[in-house]
């Protein structure tokens, strides 16, 4: 079971890669909706919680990355926003 565990972080984590790459090469996040990824972010840093207290390492792995590429989106979101 902690196989399907790891296999399943692993297409949910890169799953996000692909947009991390599109919003670095377009210098644009304007699509992506910021109040959805706050709340996504927020979530994933608490299933890292979750995965540390029960000491769940695929949990863990899943979403320690997870929370990095969502953080970068999040830094992209930022840094490509147009002043007004």
């Amino acid at each position: 079971m902690e196989t399907l565990g790891y296999f399943a972080g692993v297409l949910t984590t890169i799953a996000f890669v692909p947009q991390v790459i599109q919003i670095y090469k377009t210098k644009s996040a304007k699509d992506i909706s910021l109040a959805m990824f706050l709340l996504f972010t927020f979530g994933v840093t608490l299933w890292l919680v979750y995965g540390i207290s029960t000491n769940a390492v695929p949990v863990i792995a899943a979403n320690a990355i997870t929370l990095l590429l969502s953080l970068v989106i999040l830094f992209f979101k930022y840094k490509y926003r147009k002043s007004v």
